[in-house]
C-alpha cells in the first residue's frame, strides 16, 4: 500500500499493489512481487473505507491506482472493489502489463477504470521476449487496440535503459504504431534505475542488469523530443 502516490496516475493517489505477474522483467523493482502465491488478503470493503480515508487529499484528480505484480490477474475481483469505488466516486486506474483480456478484464475496463497506464515493454518481438522472459508482444498491442475502440483513457509507460531501449529507430517504431490512437492522453518515459537489485538479490535471484547505465539527462531530453512528434503529452516520471 501507499496512500500517498503521486507517480501512478493523475493527482494524489492510493496506490495498491497486487501479488502476482506472469512477466520476468529484467528490470523489476518489486520482484517479491513476481510469485502468485503469498501477499495479504483484503475485503473488498476494508479497502474501499481506507481509499475513503484518503479521499480528503485526492482533490478532483487522484483517486485509486491498482499497480503490481499484475494486477488484471485478479481481475474478477477486482470488478466488485472498483465496483464500489465508483459508487463512492473516486477516481480508478489500473497499471497493467497488458497481457490479459478475457470477459473479467474487458468488463473492468469497460465498466470501471477511468484510466489504464499500459506498460509498454519493447516494441519488438526479440527485445520483448529478451526483457520479459515472455514471447508474444504482440498481447499488450492488441490490449491497447482493445482500449483504444472503447474511447476511454490510456496513458503509455516506457522504461527507458540505454542500449537496450532507447535507440532512437525503437523510439519512432513506438511512435509510428500508436500516431494515431486518440485514447493516449500521455506517454511517460520511466528512467532506468537500480533501486530494486537488492530485493533480487534478496530472493536469491541473479540481476542481469548489472552492467546497465543509468540514463543521462541528455538522453532523456533526447528521446523526450523524438517522443514528442506522436504523442501529445511526453513526461520523464
Amino acid at each position: 500500500m501507499e496512500t500517498f502516490g503521486t507517480h501512478d496516475g493523475p493527482g494524489i493517489r492510493m496506490v495498491i499493489f497486487l501479488q502476482g505477474c506472469k512477466l520476468k522483467c529484467l528490470y523489476c523493482h518489486n520482484p517479491d512481487s513476481i510469485a502468485t502465491s503469498g501477499g495479504k488478503d483484503y475485503e473488498v470493503e476494508k479497502l474501499v473505507q481506507m481509499a475513503l480515508k484518503t479521499k480528503p487529499y485526492f482533490g478532483k484528480k487522484g483517486g485509486v491506482t491498482v499497480s503490481g505484480g499484475e494486477p488484471l490477474l485478479q481481475a474478477k475481483a477486482l470488478i466488485p472493489f472498483f465496483k464500489r469505488l465508483k459508487e463512492e466516486g473516486i477516481n480508478t486506474n489500473i497499471d497493467t502489463n497488458g497481457r490479459i483480456l478475457n470477459h473479467f478484464s474487458k468488463e473492468l475496463l469497460d465498466d470501471y477504470a477511468d484510466l489504464v497506464m499500459l506498460d509498454i515493454k519493447h516494441i519488438t518481438e526479440e527485445g520483448y521476449l529478451a526483457l520479459t522472459g515472455m514471447p508474444n508482444k504482440d498481447t499488450a498491442l492488441n490490449f491497447a487496440k482493445y482500449r483504444e475502440a472503447s474511447g476511454k483513457k490510456m496513458w503509455l509507460r516506457y522504461v527507458l535503459i540505454p542500449g537496450i531501449t532507447d535507440a532512437p529507430e525503437l523510439l519512432h517504431a513506438l511512435g509510428n504504431h500508436f500516431k494515431d490512437y486518440k485514447t493516449i492522453r500521455k506517454i511517460e518515459i520511466q528512467p532506468y534505475h537500480k533501486l530494486g537489485i537488492h530485493k533480487w538479490e534478496s530472493l536469491g535471484w541473479d540481476y542481469q542488469l548489472k552492467d546497465a547505465r543509468e540514463n543521462t539527462p541528455e538522453e532523456l531530453k533526447a528521446a523526450t523530443k523524438i517522443l514528442e512528434k506522436y504523442f501529445r503529452e511526453v513526461k520523464i516520471n
